[in-house]
């Protein structure tokens, strides 16, 4: 038998699985897969239906998971020749709050005939907004009752997040919430499938469910007050049973076993979310290292050694992300879908055939062309809305502007001012932890974005004045999942015993670090400053123009 011993770690994005299988004493990927789900997000209308799905519905299908399973982990144990009886644990990462409603045998009630047809019964993943009416209530009642938890998440229960989906449900299709056994994070399911024990996550419950290890779950009180059917809901239809991360959730089942190709019993630790188990596999198990999980969204996360109330923060969790610390995360709702949206609507065909001409993708085009400007030389501010706001201001119902544009603004400029928005968001969200005393000294960057854009990554260096470091790996969500599996195998199984041996000997850094240009920062400063007039004026209150032509807008469409 081969002394070489493999984990393996899955990543359950927004638009596909991945799996990598990483050497366990070394920290190389030795294998990728990927599997684009079946169904995608779900948002138009339900498979096999023609009927519209209500406005800001993003659904999934549960057998899509399955099937990443199914796919992908065969497919890293054949790229790289290793054998099975090698890899000893598998560990996952989910989106959040993806959750779903579930029988007393743990089968979603989408997949059950009898409630097929109806969307409230289906996968309600985190860009689900419908529940925005249900988190603003939410929020009122818990000012109003002075509620001390709320602090902790920023002042804003956002509809992302458990509780208003639920509600949702109980709202608008009762019987579904009445035929729920109970809901369920696809985190913890996933894990359920894996090892047919259901083991809840600390990470999810702690910032999605408004969960705290010490004080649990708010009082059936406050949920009474939200809803009287909603009094027990905890009860009812959760648990109380959290387990820390990186514990073994159980052993794989041998029909999991068949299906993958792995062999039953070895390890599978409890859920984690994609963003938090990021953090590990960026080297960072310690505060003032703030992780920027850099795709179509950010997530932002940072480690602190007391609980401090951050303002627009979508959590602290004692031990949240890290043993031992308060894991903080904030967040950026539009970041790469921001600049796809503008090369995919925005620019002209004058620019997507140079890029064709040149063997160059229209990004590429973009920053080669945006990289040749000073800042400030274009002219414009953006605010980065496009998909509202999640820190520090928590309202999805903000939309995008742009000001400044002449009828000599070029492509070019507007794709480095949307940069810039992005970065002056990250800004905002790095002052708000310094002003409520949680250090930030550098920026580890990772996800799918750092190793693309170099572009980005400077101005994001300038903009904020620190150094921008670069994960090792560009599947941080998947690698931080093999981490923890090796944790959860254990020392014994030729794992580790704790995250912080794991980060040790597997995480690494690359070689590339972006430092700050004193000259441009002084120019982003005077940019930045124009930014928070807009940011402030905008979202929080003073001008609510935005939310008057969304409305206007909803209104309009529910006529016609």
């Amino acid at each position: 038998m081969s002394k070489e011993k493999y984990t393996i770690g899955v990543d359950y994005g927004t638009e596909s699985g991945r799996a990598v299988l990483v050497d366990v004493a070394t920290g190389e990927e030795v294998a990728t897969a990927v599997h684009p789900y079946g169904d995608g997000v779900i948002d138009e209308h339900l498979p096999g239906s023609d009927e519209p799905l209500p406005p800001d519905f993003a659904l999934q299908n549960p057998q899509d998971y399955i099937e990443v399973l199914k796919e992908t982990v065969p497919a890293v144990l054949r790229e790289s020749g290793v054998d099975a009886e090698d890899v000893i644990g598998i560990g996952t990462d989910f989106t959040a709050c993806t959750m779903l409603p579930i029988d007393k045998a743990g089968t979603p009630l989408c997949m059950k005939a009898e409630w097929r047809d109806n969307p409230y019964a289906w996968i309600k993943i985190w860009k689900h907004h419908a529940a925005q009416p249900e988190a603003n209530q939410l929020n009122e009642v818990a000012r109003q009752r002075d509620e001390a938890w709320l602090g902790l998440y920023g002042g804003k229960i956002s509809s992302e997040w458990l509780f208003p989906k639920i509600w949702e449900t109980l709202n608008k299709a009762p019987a579904v919430f009445g035929a729920a056994d109970r809901y369920i994070e696809a985190a913890d399911w996933i894990v359920l499938q894996l090892t047919g024990e259901e083991k809840r996550n600390s990470c999810t419950a702690g910032y999605k469910a408004i969960w705290n290890k010490q004080k649990g779950y708010p009082s059936g009180d406050f949920f009474a007050a939200l809803d009287p059917r909603l009094r027990n809901v905890v009860d009812e239809k959760l648990s109380r049973r959290i387990y820390p991360l990186g514990d073994r959730a159980g052993s794989l089942t041998k029909e999991m076993a068949a299906l993958t190709g792995l062999r039953p019993g070895i390890a599978v630790p409890v859920g984690n979310v994609d963003a938090h188990v990021a953090v590990p596999a960026s080297t960072v198990v310690e505060p003032g290292r703030l992780v920027a999980i850099m795709g179509t969204s950010t997530c932002i996360m940072v480690l602190g050694e007391e609980e401090r109330v951050v303002e627009g923060m979508c959590g602290v969790v004692e031990d949240g992300i890290i043993p031992g610390f308060f894991g903080y995360e904030a967040g950026q709702s539009c970041v790469g879908d921001h600049f796809a949206w503008f090369v995919e609507t925005c620019v002209p065909p004058a620019y997507h055939d140079e890029a064709e001409r040149r063997g160059l993708n229209a990004h590429q085009l973009l920053e080669e062309k945006a990289s040749q400007q000073k800042p400030g030389e274009h002219g414009l501010v953006a605010l980065d809305w496009w998909n509202g706001n999640r820190s520090i201001l928590v309202d999805v119902d903000l939309t995008g502007l742009l000001i400044g544009a002449t009828l000599a603004t070029k492509p070019e400029d507007i794709y480095r001012a949307l940069i810039e928005a992005t970065a002056y968001g990250t800004r905002v969200i790095i002052e708000a932890f310094d002003n409520s005393g949680v250090a930030v000294d550098e920026i580890v960057a990772c996800g799918g974005l750092p190793g693309r854009n170099k572009l980005l990554m400077q101005i994001y260096a300038d903009v904020t004045g620190r150094e921008l470091k670069v994960a090792g790996t560009e599947q941080s969500g998947a690698f931080g999942s093999a981490m923890f599996a090796a944790v959860a195998a254990g020392q014994m199984a030729g794992g580790y015993d704790t995250i912080f041996e794991a980060t040790k000997k597997m995480a690494r850094l690359k070689d590339v670090v972006y430092k700050p240009h004193p000259a441009c920062k002084a120019i982003y400063d005077q940019l930045y400053a124009e930014y928070l007039k807009l940011h402030d004026h905008f979202g929080r209150g003073t001008n609510d123009v935005m939310k008057r032509l969304k409305a206007l807008k909803q209104q309009v469409l529910a006529g016609s």
